[in-house]
């Protein structure tokens, strides 16, 4: 497969200087010399002249030519760049000016190694472009010897010892993805994807993004071992390793790269940092990724999280409900007031359940207020409040404006705390519908959890008026389910009564193309639905132990998760072994 063509190598072309023939026969080259870059190999196999690519890029990217054989340099100054760095990127440091740094480079485009000296030096760079000869012979003279040979070995190492990536082990590590990509950065704060990037670590970058997309990944992993770095997808809730293990070398220029894409201070190693990275996909796809950044023994990790909005479905009928579990859902909703709790873990799909039911409300009649941290998706017609602690805008801030703000319904992301929840429950005693979530185990903790933080008895079993818990499990690949026997003290462990045993059929998937052999293509969702029936109440006014909640609950028909999952396999939908995962026996 022929190697893409960079954006400099489509603009050289476009510019008249080499022909497309001259680029392929470049970026064949580029492939098995480790960090060579295009505009050398064009000049080392004469298809342009050093002057006339310096003036090219001068003109391109609006930066002034210098001959830097007219400046004299400090020797004190170059060792504000690493060796190694100035002669892998073809850049020197020439004059200091107040706090700015003025640095000639061979390639202007080179944004990951300028913002790499910035980050080094701590200072604003200018940059002016010069011939590579001129910049590599300055540096012969001005770098201490003895650095110029510890970089010796580094430099004729053969292809068994490389310890960094080049062009050709990233094109085959991306494979899968398209070929034609790039960062664009956009003033909307949007990302575009739409055309091949001249970088390794940008094109890396690119891939880790995009495989995750076609892949379905719900989350990437970027995990800094000892001596490599790890990606691995979350997929159909279960992590997978994405790629073979990285270099150790590509660890902090890749972090830099994901901090620069999302906001966030590059020279900031020490703490925790969260930003948000919008990616425009195609001609209509846009993607979010949550980035979140942890630093850890060897470096730092990050976890993006992927909010695909094409893939958002708000219609409650295909959330998995049983047909009397979705009557009890949509029957609470669609009540004047009172509390709708949605628990689970997190990645349970609480999120998804909870829009749904604004989705069904929304009309132009009704005032929907929601406080969230983060908005994941922007709904149409429904005012939606980003929370932001540390400016004093919480939950509980954002809930006590909401009831200056003449609401019917209102969303709080999560009852995190004792305030929170003392005003969702006035909320819903005083004419408003209030849905928000818990962490909880099921739906009868619930409970326990609300008494817990400190609401009276009576208040929660006068506001809250429905409970949902839910797990996600992996579905059953249509295309390779096949019926599977199970023992039958198995079954009986798992829950089945006793007298469905000989008749419960079970199914796993085998493995295809498809799913990539792992049996399984999607999520569905298990629910526990608990409406507050009167008898409920006057278990949780005497007190009653979640465990006897529960009870009376299941007495009045409650489904568990396990039977919900139970369910589940049975209709064919999912495995036996996915229901011991997600869920505990009743």
């Amino acid at each position: 497969m022929a190697a893409p063509i960079s954006i400099q190598g489509q603009l050289l072309m476009q510019a008249g200087l080499v022909t497309e023939k001259q680029i392929m026969e470049a970026l064949d080259i580029q492939k098995s010399e480790a960090g060579k870059r295009l505009g050398s190999i064009l000049i080392r196999q004469g298809y342009v002249k050093e002057e006339v690519l310096s003036e090219f890029f001068s003109k391109q990217y609006k930066v002034p030519f210098i001959d830097i054989s007219q400046y004299q340099i400090d020797s004190a100054l170059v060792k504000k760049i690493p060796f190694e760095k100035a002669r892998k990127h073809v850049m020197i440091p020439i004059t200091m000016e107040g706090e700015s740094l003025r640095l000639a480079i061979a390639d202007p485009s080179n944004n990951p190694a300028i913002e790499d000296v910035k980050f080094i030096t701590r200072m604003k760079i200018a940059v002016n472009v010069a011939n590579e000869s001129d910049i590599l012979k300055s540096i012969e003279q001005h770098y201490p010897k003895s650095d110029q040979q510890k970089l010796v070995p580094e430099m004729s190492r053969g292809p068994q010892e490389k310890t960094t990536l080049d062009m050709g082990d990233i094109n085959k590590l991306i494979g899968k993805v398209s070929q034609n990509i790039s960062i664009i950065e956009q003033k909307d704060e949007k990302i575009s994807l739409t055309a091949a990037g001249t970088a390794p670590i940008i094109q890396l970058v690119n891939g880790i993004l995009m495989n995750a997309v076609s892949d379905r990944a719900s989350d990437i992993h970027i995990e800094p071992w000892e001596k490599e770095l790890h990606v691995r997808y979350r997929i159909d809730g279960v992590l997978k390793q994405a790629f073979p293990p990285f270099p150790d070398t590509v660890k902090n220029p890749l972090v830099s790269r994901i901090k620069i894409m999302a906001r966030l201070d590059i020279s900031e190693r020490r703490l925790p940092q969260d930003g948000r990275i919008k990616i425009k996909y195609g001609t209509d796809k846009e993607i979010d990724f949550r980035v979140s950044t942890l630093p850890l023994q060897f470096g730092e990790k990050v976890v993006m999280r992927l909010l695909d909005k094409s893939n958002l479905n708000l219609d409650l009928k295909v959330l998995g409900f049983d047909d009397k579990q979705l009557d009890n859902f949509i029957e609470a909703i669609e009540k004047p007031y009172g509390m709708v709790l949605v628990t689970g873990p997190t990645g349970s799909g609480k999120t998804t359940t909870l829009y749904s039911g604004l989705s069904h409300l929304n009309k132009p009649g009704v005032n929907i207020m929601t406080a969230e941290d983060p908005v994941e998706y922007n709904l149409a017609g429904i005012n939606q409040v980003q929370v932001k602690a540390e400016v004093g805008l919480t939950f509980a801030n954002a809930l006590r404006s909401f009831l200056r703000q003449d609401p019917d319904i209102i969303l709080v992301g999560e009852i995190r705390d004792q305030e929170t929840a003392e005003i969702g429950v006035k909320a819903a005693l005083t004419g408003h519908l209030v849905l928000s979530t818990l962490h909880t185990n099921d739906a009868p903790s619930t409970i326990t959890r609300l008494l817990n933080i400190g609401i009276e008895p009576f208040l929660v079993s006068s506001s809250v008026i429905l409970i949902i818990a839910q797990r996600l499990a992996r579905r059953i690949c249509k295309k390779c389910k096949t019926e599977h026997k199970v023992s039958e003290s198995m079954l009986l462990k798992a829950g089945v009564a006793p007298e469905e045993v000989s008749d419960f059929k079970c199914f796993i998937g085998t493995g295809c193309d498809e799913c990539n052999n792992t049996g399984y293509r999607g999520r569905l969702a298990m629910h526990e639905v608990m409406p507050m029936t009167n008898d409920l109440k006057e278990v949780i006014l005497s007190g009653g132990t979640a465990e006897v909640i529960k009870k009376e609950a299941v007495r009045s028909g409650m489904l568990t998760l396990r039977q919900s999952g139970l369910n589940k396999v049975k209709q064919g939908l999912t495995s036996i072994d996915e229901v011991f995962r997600s869920t505990f026996g009743d």
